[in-house]
Protein backbone atom coordinates (compact mmCIF):
# COMPACT_ATOMS: atom_id res chain seq x y z
CA UNK A 1 0.00 0.00 0.00
CA UNK A 2 3.60 2.55 -0.18
CA UNK A 3 3.00 5.62 -2.20
CA UNK A 4 3.71 4.91 -6.14
CA UNK A 5 6.98 7.35 -6.56
CA UNK A 6 5.00 9.78 -9.00
CA UNK A 7 2.78 10.54 -6.17
CA UNK A 8 3.34 14.50 -4.78
CA UNK A 9 0.34 14.98 -2.49
CA UNK A 10 -0.57 13.20 0.02
CA UNK A 11 -3.24 11.20 1.12
CA UNK A 12 -5.94 11.71 3.67
CA UNK A 13 -8.26 8.71 5.12
CA UNK A 14 -9.97 8.61 8.44
CA UNK A 15 -7.62 10.71 10.51
CA UNK A 16 -4.60 8.98 8.60
CA UNK A 17 -2.21 10.53 6.46
CA UNK A 18 0.04 9.41 4.13
CA UNK A 19 3.11 11.41 2.75
CA UNK A 20 3.27 10.27 -0.80
CA UNK A 21 5.51 13.32 -1.87
CA UNK A 22 8.54 11.63 -4.06
CA UNK A 23 11.32 12.98 -1.38
CA UNK A 24 9.79 11.18 0.95
CA UNK A 25 9.14 7.94 -1.05
CA UNK A 26 13.22 8.37 -2.14
CA UNK A 27 14.65 8.63 1.00
CA UNK A 28 12.22 5.76 2.59
CA UNK A 29 13.08 3.52 -0.23
CA UNK A 30 16.84 3.97 1.40
CA UNK A 31 16.04 3.37 4.71
CA UNK A 32 14.26 0.34 4.00
CA UNK A 33 17.66 -1.31 2.14
CA UNK A 34 19.17 -3.64 4.52
CA UNK A 35 22.65 -2.33 3.44
CA UNK A 36 22.34 1.25 4.90
CA UNK A 37 24.84 2.03 7.69
CA UNK A 38 23.62 3.04 10.70
CA UNK A 39 25.05 6.45 10.08
CA UNK A 40 22.97 6.81 7.11
CA UNK A 41 19.72 5.42 8.76
CA UNK A 42 20.07 7.99 11.42
CA UNK A 43 20.17 10.46 8.54
CA UNK A 44 17.54 9.78 6.79
CA UNK A 45 15.54 9.16 10.01
CA UNK A 46 16.18 12.88 10.37
CA UNK A 47 15.24 14.14 6.89
CA UNK A 48 11.75 11.72 6.81
CA UNK A 49 10.89 13.12 9.94
CA UNK A 50 11.50 16.65 8.90
CA UNK A 51 9.78 16.39 5.66
CA UNK A 52 6.66 14.35 7.35
CA UNK A 53 6.41 16.59 10.39
CA UNK A 54 5.87 19.73 7.81
CA UNK A 55 2.55 17.51 6.89
CA UNK A 56 1.77 16.86 9.98
CA UNK A 57 1.91 20.43 11.41
CA UNK A 58 -0.02 21.92 8.72
CA UNK A 59 -3.37 22.60 10.52
CA UNK A 60 -1.63 24.61 13.85
CA UNK A 61 -3.27 27.79 14.29
CA UNK A 62 -1.57 31.02 13.22
CA UNK A 63 -1.76 34.62 13.71
CA UNK A 64 -1.28 37.77 11.85
CA UNK A 65 1.58 39.87 13.70
CA UNK A 66 2.44 43.33 12.79
CA UNK A 67 6.49 43.82 12.65
CA UNK A 68 9.24 46.06 11.07
CA UNK A 69 11.38 44.93 8.03
CA UNK A 70 14.24 46.36 7.12
CA UNK A 71 12.50 48.82 5.11
CA UNK A 72 8.74 48.90 6.13
CA UNK A 73 6.20 47.82 8.33
CA UNK A 74 4.34 44.87 7.10
CA UNK A 75 1.87 41.90 8.73
CA UNK A 76 3.46 38.87 9.20
CA UNK A 77 2.11 34.87 9.76
CA UNK A 78 3.33 33.49 13.55
CA UNK A 79 1.39 30.05 14.79
CA UNK A 80 -0.88 31.09 17.50
CA UNK A 81 -2.92 29.57 20.18
CA UNK A 82 -1.55 26.19 22.14
CA UNK A 83 2.25 25.43 22.68
CA UNK A 84 3.46 22.30 21.89
CA UNK A 85 4.61 19.42 23.26
CA UNK A 86 6.71 16.58 21.69
CA UNK A 87 6.79 12.93 23.64
CA UNK A 88 9.20 10.36 21.63
CA UNK A 89 8.30 6.57 22.66
CA UNK A 90 11.57 5.29 23.88
CA UNK A 91 13.99 4.51 22.44
CA UNK A 92 13.25 4.51 18.56
CA UNK A 93 11.37 7.56 19.01
CA UNK A 94 14.12 9.64 20.53
CA UNK A 95 15.67 9.47 17.03
CA UNK A 96 13.25 11.63 15.27
CA UNK A 97 12.96 14.23 18.41
CA UNK A 98 15.92 16.47 17.13
CA UNK A 99 14.60 16.90 13.69
CA UNK A 100 10.81 18.08 15.12
CA UNK A 101 12.83 20.37 17.73
CA UNK A 102 14.67 22.04 14.94
CA UNK A 103 11.49 22.91 13.28
CA UNK A 104 9.59 23.99 17.11
CA UNK A 105 12.54 24.87 19.29
CA UNK A 106 10.04 26.35 21.86
CA UNK A 107 8.38 22.91 22.24
CA UNK A 108 8.86 21.61 26.14
CA UNK A 109 9.78 17.65 25.34
CA UNK A 110 8.43 14.74 28.05
CA UNK A 111 9.13 10.70 27.21
CA UNK A 112 7.69 7.81 27.30
CA UNK A 113 9.39 4.48 28.02
CA UNK A 114 7.52 1.71 26.63
CA UNK A 115 8.64 -1.63 24.96
CA UNK A 116 6.90 -4.86 23.62
CA UNK A 117 6.55 -8.00 25.25
CA UNK A 118 7.42 -10.25 22.08
CA UNK A 119 5.29 -13.08 23.76
CA UNK A 120 1.74 -10.91 23.76
CA UNK A 121 2.60 -8.57 22.02
CA UNK A 122 1.70 -5.36 24.49
CA UNK A 123 3.41 -2.55 25.84
CA UNK A 124 4.88 -2.44 29.26
CA UNK A 125 5.67 0.94 30.76
CA UNK A 126 8.99 1.85 32.48
CA UNK A 127 9.48 5.79 32.51
CA UNK A 128 7.17 7.75 32.00
CA UNK A 129 8.18 12.02 32.10
CA UNK A 130 5.72 14.59 30.77
CA UNK A 131 5.42 18.39 31.01
CA UNK A 132 3.82 19.66 33.86
CA UNK A 133 1.63 21.73 31.56
CA UNK A 134 0.82 19.31 29.02
CA UNK A 135 -2.99 19.65 29.62
CA UNK A 136 -2.36 23.20 27.77
CA UNK A 137 -0.42 21.97 24.47
CA UNK A 138 -0.59 20.19 21.38
CA UNK A 139 1.12 17.24 21.59
CA UNK A 140 3.44 15.10 18.99
CA UNK A 141 3.99 11.53 19.83
CA UNK A 142 7.06 10.57 18.13
CA UNK A 143 7.79 6.65 17.08
CA UNK A 144 9.43 5.40 13.62
CA UNK A 145 7.05 2.42 13.16
CA UNK A 146 3.58 2.01 13.83
CA UNK A 147 3.11 -2.16 14.06
CA UNK A 148 0.54 -3.85 16.50
CA UNK A 149 -0.61 -0.13 17.73
CA UNK A 150 -0.31 -1.19 21.65
CA UNK A 151 2.76 0.73 22.63
CA UNK A 152 1.32 3.93 20.57
CA UNK A 153 -2.53 3.49 22.01
CA UNK A 154 -0.56 2.96 25.56
CA UNK A 155 1.06 6.10 25.08
CA UNK A 156 -1.76 7.81 23.99
CA UNK A 157 -3.72 6.80 27.25
CA UNK A 158 -0.68 8.09 29.32
CA UNK A 159 -1.07 11.41 27.89
CA UNK A 160 -4.67 11.99 28.09
CA UNK A 161 -4.35 10.93 32.12
CA UNK A 162 -2.21 13.78 32.30
CA UNK A 163 -4.68 15.97 30.96
CA UNK A 164 -3.47 16.18 26.97
CA UNK A 165 -6.52 16.98 24.80
CA UNK A 166 -4.19 17.54 21.31
CA UNK A 167 -2.68 14.36 20.46
CA UNK A 168 -0.82 13.58 16.80
CA UNK A 169 1.34 10.72 15.57
CA UNK A 170 4.33 11.16 13.59
CA UNK A 171 5.46 7.66 12.40
CA UNK A 172 8.00 6.76 9.50
CA UNK A 173 5.63 3.75 8.80
CA UNK A 174 2.70 1.88 9.79
CA UNK A 175 0.76 -0.90 9.33
CA UNK A 176 -2.91 -1.52 8.95
CA UNK A 177 -3.15 -3.08 12.08
CA UNK A 178 -1.50 -0.81 14.14
CA UNK A 179 -3.87 2.21 12.70
CA UNK A 180 -7.03 0.27 13.61
CA UNK A 181 -5.43 -0.29 17.22
CA UNK A 182 -4.74 3.06 17.83
CA UNK A 183 -7.83 4.75 16.41
CA UNK A 184 -10.21 2.32 17.82
CA UNK A 185 -9.32 3.78 21.14
CA UNK A 186 -8.54 7.23 20.35
CA UNK A 187 -9.85 8.15 17.05
CA UNK A 188 -9.65 11.38 17.72
CA UNK A 189 -5.62 11.07 17.07
CA UNK A 190 -4.28 11.96 13.51
CA UNK A 191 -1.33 9.86 12.54
CA UNK A 192 0.58 10.98 9.75
CA UNK A 193 2.97 8.75 8.16
CA UNK A 194 5.19 7.98 5.22
CA UNK A 195 3.93 4.72 4.58
CA UNK A 196 1.24 2.45 5.10
CA UNK A 197 2.74 -0.82 4.34
CA UNK A 198 1.52 -4.21 3.54
CA UNK A 199 0.98 -5.45 7.18
CA UNK A 200 1.98 -7.78 10.03
CA UNK A 201 3.71 -11.33 9.67
CA UNK A 202 3.34 -13.85 11.95
CA UNK A 203 6.02 -12.15 14.80
CA UNK A 204 4.32 -8.90 14.88
CA UNK A 205 6.70 -6.87 12.61
CA UNK A 206 5.75 -4.81 9.94
CA UNK A 207 6.09 -6.19 6.19
CA UNK A 208 7.86 -5.45 4.20
CA UNK A 209 9.21 -2.90 6.69
CA UNK A 210 12.57 -1.91 7.73
CA UNK A 211 13.65 -4.37 10.08
CA UNK A 212 13.71 -2.89 13.82
CA UNK A 213 14.57 0.92 14.08
CA UNK A 214 15.52 0.60 17.48
CA UNK A 215 18.37 -1.51 16.46
CA UNK A 216 19.30 0.05 13.40
CA UNK A 217 19.43 3.62 14.95
CA UNK A 218 21.83 3.02 17.25
CA UNK A 219 23.56 -0.29 16.00
CA UNK A 220 22.19 -2.52 18.71
CA UNK A 221 20.48 -6.27 18.18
Amino acid sequence: MSASAGESVSRHADNLVVVSHPLVQHKLGLLRDVTTTTQMFRQLVNELTLLVTYEATNDLGTELVRIETPLESTDVVRISGKKVAICPILRAGVGMLDAVLSLIPGARVGYIGLYRNEVTLEAVEYYLKLPHDIAHRDVILLDPMLATGNSTATAVDRLKEAGATSVRLIAIIAAPEGVERVHADHPDVRIVVASLDRGLNEHGFIVPGLGDAGDRLYGTK
